[in-house]
């Protein structure tokens, strides 16, 4: 196992723990939960961390987790 395998680990656990603490300690207010666009680009930028090792598809998806992040942002931004 070469190190950059353990840097993955490092960020997917990390990623599950601060998922976790949103989920569990966010309270019940409508504003902190996640929405399914949230939902969909946290799911693009992990699968972007597992698809590391081939270039092209790893950073493809991060940029759609990015994107999808962004959408996400703007249309939360509009309705309040």
């Amino acid at each position: 196992m070469n190190a950059s395998f353990f840097y993955i680990a490092f960020t997917l656990v990390v990623l599950v723990i601060v998922a976790l603490i949103v989920f569990f300690a966010g309270g019940k207010r409508e504003a902190n939960r996640l929405t399914p666009l949230a939902g969909l680009a946290f799911g693009f930028v992990l699968a972007g961390l597992f698809f590391g090792e081939n270039r092209l598809i790893g950073y493809g998806l991060f940029a759609i987790g990015v994107f999808l992040a962004v959408i996400d942002l703007i249309n939360r931004s509009r309705v309040r």
